[in-house]
């Protein structure tokens, strides 16, 4: 009984594989908000409400679409693999699958980073005055439905989640599409 026991390994939280890329995003993102922090809390006071500082805003955001995009990639390629339309198409599905692997290897990290510079994005939405028009509030409500996305993320690894983390990534990729585009 005891040797049973012994045998059975632990599951971790994330997987062996990619807790190198995880971790190395965490410490990347963490570097990322605490330099990008400090330049905006020591930034004069004239400065929150220029232009400059309004582009600066827009680049935080832009980052973040462009790391976004990617995340969802991986949503997007495997529901193109699962079509049935592949039959004399098969070297273009190995392509596919080829990105599809990339994509989700790359998901976890990418996502991380991309948080951060929501992060930052949010903070100098505030910094700079938040007001309420569609655009703000596309974007709080986006951010709301981002929070338990990482959460659910990490339940997803020891299949604890029930598809809530597809749901609510999902549901903030609308809601991103509608605050990035409309």
């Amino acid at each position: 009984m005891r040797i049973q026991k012994d045998n059975i390994t632990k599951q971790t939280w994330i997987p062996q594989k990619e807790r190198i890329w995880v971790i190395g995003a965490i410490i990347v993102s963490t570097l990322i908000v605490l330099w990008q922090l400090w330049s905006l809390i020591h930034l004069p006071s004239a400065t929150l409400h220029s232009r400059s500082f309004e582009h600066t805003i827009k680049n935080y955001g832009s980052n973040a679409r462009i790391a976004l995009f990617f995340v969802l990639a991986n949503y997007i390629l495997a529901l193109i693999i699962k079509q049935s339309v592949w039959g004399r198409l098969g070297i273009l599905k190995k392509w596919i699958v080829g990105l599809l692997r990339f994509a989700r290897s790359w998901h976890t990290p990418i996502a991380i980073i991309a948080i951060a510079l929501i992060l930052l994005h949010t903070v100098a939405v505030f910094m700079y005055g938040f007001k309420l028009d569609f655009n703000n509030i596309s974007g709080v409500l986006a951010l709301l439905v981002l929070l338990p996305v990482p959460v659910s993320g990490l339940l997803r690894y020891r299949r604890l989640d029930r598809k809530w983390h597809l749901r609510f990534g999902l549901a903030f990729g609308v809601l991103f599409l509608i605050h990035a585009f409309l």
